[in-house]
């Protein structure tokens, strides 16, 4: 299965890191390359020729022939509901409905392995963010238009936020129909064994399939939905509902197709787009949808060997590397608040230079820290810096 190609529009030669992409964000992430992202490889083997245009022949997003669906506000919740509980992660993922929408609340930390097989890190660490929640509506309305954003469109079923298969910056419409070879995370080897990796805000995330997350699904055998696009139509993987593979073609530019129980699905894929690369459901704000934010400093991406991550629940945790022979490490330790952190790195982006501070991850919406999660105020204490 998968989309196939022609040439078309160009591809826009940017790398860049991948992390914390809110409206709200001051620093671009396509940003210049400087010496240490110069480093990077481009896993040729996942991309054949970076120089040759190519393009999807996704068609548009269709219109004529959606159903809006009509479900009572039970049946859906009860339909979102059933696919965090079917899969087993009802410890930790929360679903509430009320107002015609259903709210899915986690601390957005996955509970399988992360970070293995990172050749590309940005020097990030994966941190808990309690209070991590996102709003999805009930019998959505088809807008026809793509959409797009500068950080997550839906949400795994495990409650890990799910963005574009890019490595940076918000795609533009015109980017939608062709691929982007040098922000595509998976060519650029910043993805993990899992399909995600961290942030800039210290927030895991998936770009990909979430393989791991699918093999610890109780239901992993039935085509389940693994999980939501902030529009509210699903997200499922691979193949078709009944089990049946998606022909070539099928899908559209938003990586979707016409469902007859929701009027509308996402789909993963084998090959690029991946997953979800925008919405085709009418979002009132879409950057108003919550977004993890912290403000250690970032890093930038650079390929390094031997990665390992070791970690528990709370979020102590210990990412470790080297880099042309020399040992770099990022470490974590919980605090009496669970939305803080101790934290204490030597890395390649601050030349080896052994920092430390405590770190607030703080829940976004709208350009604005909010509850629940931490709220950032005017007293910070020692290594803490107040969110842009």
């Amino acid at each position: 299965m998968g989309i196939k190609l022609f040439n078309a529009v160009g591809c826009v030669l940017l790398l860049s890191a991948c992390g914390l992409r809110g409206s709200n964000q001051v620093m671009s992430e396509r940003e210049d390359l400087n010496p240490v992202q110069e480093t990077l490889s481009v896993d040729d083997n996942k991309i054949a020729d970076l120089d040759e245009e190519q393009a999807f022949t996704s068609p548009n997003v269709p219109s004529a022939e959606f159903v809006l669906p009509d479900m009572s506000s039970d049946e859906y919740c009860g339909k979102v509901t059933a696919s965090v509980t079917d899969a087993g992660f009802e410890d930790a993922v929360t679903v509430t409905c009320d107002n015609g929408a259903a709210r899915i609340s986690s601390n957005s930390y996955a509970s399988h392995e992360m970070m293995t097989g990172i050749i590309a890190t940005n020097e990030q660490i994966p941190l808990p963010a309690p209070g991590y929640y996102v709003p999805i509506t009930f019998n959505p309305a088809f807008s026809g238009e793509p959409q797009t954003r500068d950080s997550s469109l839906a949400i795994a079923v495990n409650g890990v936020p799910i963005f574009d298969y890019t490595a940076g910056g918000e795609l533009s419409i015109d980017d939608l129909y062709s691929h982007q070879p040098h922000l595509d995370a998976n060519a650029l080897n910043q993805l993990d064994e899992c399909g995600g990796h961290t942030g800039r805000g210290d927030d895991y995330h998936y770009h990909e399939l979430p393989s791991c997350m699918l093999e610890q699904m109780d239901n992993k055998d039935d085509n389940p939905i693994i999980g939501w696009a902030f529009d509210g139509f699903p997200l499922y993987g691979n193949n078709n509902p009944d089990g049946s593979p998606i022909m070539d073609g099928t899908l559209d530019v938003c990586s979707g197709q016409l469902d007859t129980v929701f009027g509308y699905r996402y789909h993963t894929s084998e090959t690029s787009p991946y997953i979800i690369q925008c919405l085709v459901g009418e979002v009132e704000d879409l950057n108003s949808i919550p977004t993890i934010g912290i403000e250690r400093p970032s890093g930038v991406p650079v390929s390094v060997e031997n990665l390992t991550f070791t970690h528990d629940d709370l979020g102590n945790g210990l990412m470790r590397y080297t880099y042309q022979g020399e040992d770099y490490y990022i470490q974590s330790r919980s605090t009496d608040d669970e939305s803080c952190f101790d934290l204490e790195w030597k890395t390649v982006t601050n030349a080896g230079v052994v920092e430390s501070g405590e770190y607030c991850h703080t829940i976004r919406a709208g350009g604005a820290p909010e509850q629940p999660g931490r709220p950032l105020t005017d007293e910070t204490g020692p290594g803490q810096r107040r969110s842009e």
